[in-house]
């Protein structure tokens, strides 16, 4: 349902509508007591009804705020503007709050693109754009949008893996948290806009292996790390002796053959590479 702005005016006009037809009630009453004049007892009740029509028609609107007016079954628009109005008498009025609104979404138990098990829950900031929509195309906005959002969370774990073991340009949950939000939120803002909601930010805030495989999966972690930190060793000794080689050949401190070359290689990967201190021993003897 489209939402439409209501018909108002200032309430101070309504106020002075509403003094005006008492008056005119209060003196016909009068007129009819003194001269039992039954056409001003008539123009009282009118007066009177126009009174109380008059005064169902004011309303306050707090900052922040809109409200939904319906006459009889019938939709008849919003008024988001805060103050004191006068609008349509004998409405039905629903306040719809405006305001920033956030929530965190419980711990959800899913299953990542790999099949692992994982625990994760979001915070989702939103308002609501539209009040007619939020009012009568959803049962209750708030809970259909928890509900939906829950299901767009699981939909989005289910579509990236936990953590990124074999490519590192491939999105993950842990390692791309900025990537997967913006996913979460374009996922939610598609599900919503049917309520009238405006998605402002969707970010996870909890993320861990389910408790069934978190030990597997942190020595998998840490196997990963050992096997990245020995590469970098690796590639530094590696360059470190042909640097160390490259100069004794420059500067013609030793010639060494292809045997010899592969000895002292050897000895400098270990000595390198080690994850303990090497003991040195000293040749006092020929090379060969």
């Amino acid at each position: 349902m489209k939402e439409k702005d209501l018909f108002k005016i200032n309430g101070i006009f309504g106020v002075i509508l509403f003094l005006l037809c008492a008056g005119i009630a209060v003196f016909s009453f009068r007129q009819f007591i003194l001269n039992e004049n039954f056409l001003m007892l008539a123009i009282v009740i009118v007066f009177l009804l126009l009174t109380v029509i008059v005064v169902t028609g004011f309303t306050i609107i707090q900052p922040n705020q809109a409200k939904v007016f319906t006459l009889f079954g019938s939709y008849l628009g919003v008024i988001k503007q805060e103050g004191f109005w006068l609008t349509v008498p004998l409405t039905a009025r629903t306040n719809v709050s405006l305001r920033v609104i956030n929530f965190n979404s419980d711990k959800l138990k899913v299953n990542d693109l790999e099949g692992n098990p994982i625990e994760i829950a979001a915070v989702v900031v939103y308002k609501v754009f539209d009040s007619a929509k939020a009012v009568f195309d959803v049962e209750d906005y708030k809970e259909f949008v928890h509900t939906q959002s829950e299901t767009g969370l699981r939909h989005i774990a289910s579509q990236y893996p936990y953590d990124n073991f074999n490519n590192d340009y491939e999105i993950s949950l842990r390692q791309h948290s900025d990537e997967v939000a913006d996913e979460l939120t374009k996922d939610l803002q598609q599900r919503l806009q049917l309520a009238g909601v405006e998605i402002i930010e969707a970010r996870i805030m909890h993320l861990a292996y389910s408790s069934e495989i978190a030990h597997a999966m942190l020595q998998r972690q840490q196997a990963k790390a050992v096997l990245a930190a020995r590469k970098v060793i690796v590639e530094g000794a590696v360059s470190m002796v042909k640097s160390a080689i490259d100069q004794l050949r420059t500067e013609g401190i030793v010639e060494l053959d292809e045997e010899k070359k592969a000895q002292m290689v050897n000895n400098l990967m270990v000595a390198l590479v080690s994850e303990k201190g090497s003991q040195p021993i000293i040749n006092t003897g020929s090379i060969y």
